[in-house]
């Protein structure tokens, strides 16, 4: 099955790529690997949800962040699928790193970036399995509470 069949068994309509927020481009192949800049949850050119990610009042729940490294993921297979002149082109996951703004006492990012992964092997099945980290840092672009990158094969 395609992935351009696959995405419309699912229901999933990938977004508009997102614009650079700075001086890069969303997307670069290299050999058989298309690399994506590093995507932040955008909705539509709007960030959904801001701050740091963690238990408790004024913190990002993790189920919250986990559904936005989700649209991270999106976003990124959009940026890919441009750079290679369509989804179909997408052979497969190679690595995925995933960024979540974390308080310094949480330590679920790998739960978080679980969002990413999950609806990648949604759509590629095995293809979709790859390496991946999953990283705590003290602050993202626009206060991003997730950022991901993505290396997809290319067919």
């Amino acid at each position: 099955m395609s992935v351009s069949a696959r995405l419309a068994e699912l229901g999933i309509a990938l977004p508009d790529v997102a614009a650079p927020v700075a001086a890069y481009i969303p997307a670069k192949v290299h050999g058989d690997l298309v690399w994506t800049s590093g995507q932040l949850p955008f909705v539509a050119g709007a960030l959904p949800e801001t701050g740091k990610v963690g238990d408790g009042h004024g913190f990002v729940p993790a189920a919250d962040a986990q559904a936005l490294a989700r649209t991270c993921a999106l976003n990124a297979l959009a940026a890919a699928a441009a750079a290679v002149g369509g989804v179909d082109r997408i052979a497969g996951v190679f690595k995925v790193t995933g960024f979540v703004a974390s308080d310094p006492a949480f330590t679920g990012q790998p739960g978080v970036i679980n969002g990413a992964s999950d609806v990648l092997g949604e759509i590629f099945g095995e293809a979709g399995a790859h390496s991946r980290s999953a990283v705590g840092v003290a602050s993202l672009p626009l206060d991003a509470p997730v950022e991901v990158e993505v290396a997809f094969e290319i067919a």
